[in-house]
């Protein structure tokens, strides 16, 4: 885990510095379930939801944003205790524990917040690392949509919906 580093709400002022590498990870087309050709405009209204959402950001001490995370009530009516979360962390900062930092953040907030569990309702298959880490935090795998998901380069692949009572 790199030294240091603060998670924090994010600022209006941090989105160049978010949308610097969410824009790859967009464009890329292999992890999010975002349409490839989302706008800047697009992203940003979908990446800072209106409370209870919220949206967090990894920095290092110099204030680089190393990865990003907004949690958001999943569901609405007699289900809206289920919370729900996505993540992208810079590339340049991936196997550092900015991913697991991060859910561990959006977890424990989810719960003061009084949320009663997480839902992730599209987690790409062929996105091991995420799998792993999720499952490490406590997520189990409900259930798998088969061909949920066009990867660019695995074509349809499965999407996984993990939840987690809180």
């Amino acid at each position: 885990m790199l030294a240091a580093m603060l998670i924090r709400e994010a600022t209006p002022d941090d989105w160049p510095g978010m949308w610097a590498f969410m824009e790859g990870i967009v464009r890329a087309g292999e992890t999010f379930s975002w349409d490839r050709d989302t706008t800047e405009s697009q992203a940003r209204q979908m990446w800072f939801p209106a409370p209870p959402g919220r949206t967090f950001v990894a920095v290092s001490p110099d204030e680089t944003i190393l990865g990003t995370a907004n949690s958001v009530r999943n569901h609405r009516g007699g289900a809206a205790h289920i919370s729900s979360a996505s993540f992208m962390v810079d590339p340049a900062h991936s196997g550092h524990g900015v991913g697991r930092a991060l859910g561990e953040h959006v977890l424990k907030q989810a719960r003061e917040d009084g949320f009663r569990a997480m839902q992730f309702n599209a987690v790409v298959e062929t996105n091991t690392r995420a799998v792993a880490l999720w499952r490490s935090l406590g997520f189990a795998l409900m259930t798998t949509l088969p061909e949920g998901f066009h990867h660019p380069t695995h074509g349809y692949v499965g999407l996984h919906i993990m939840y987690q009572r809180l």
